[in-house]
């Protein structure tokens, strides 16, 4: 059976410490996705998430991540869904991303 845990977090520190604890608990990069919204559309990833807070080595991180995702909207549920989540999670994290967070999955 499939086991799909999602975490809400702050920033790209916070996200890369849910990812090393995923990842202490056996989960491989592999199943780890991270989302975040893409404050202006084609903009690096800096933008989108709170670069003064994060420190460049926790950016460069998240950036090098295979399953990392910055884009609006339709685009995110439907790879939120492909992560694993159900159509009604996609829109709850969707709407948890309208306020600045990012979105944490990890699915095995």
């Amino acid at each position: 059976s499939q086991m799909v845990e999602k975490f809400y977090v702050e920033n790209a520190v916070q996200a890369k410490a849910k990812v090393d604890e995923l990842e202490a608990k056996g989960y491989t990069n592999d199943e780890i996705y991270v989302f975040a919204h893409d404050k202006k559309r084609g903009d690096h990833i800096t933008d989108a998430l709170d670069t003064e807070k994060a420190g460049m080595k926790e950016q460069g991180f998240l950036d090098s991540m295979k399953n990392m995702f910055t884009s609006r909207g339709d685009e995110l549920r439907s790879k939120m869904h492909g992560a694993g989540l159900t159509e009604q999670d996609a829109a709850a994290a969707e709407s948890e991303l309208d306020k600045g967070k990012l979105v944490v999955i990890a699915n095995k």
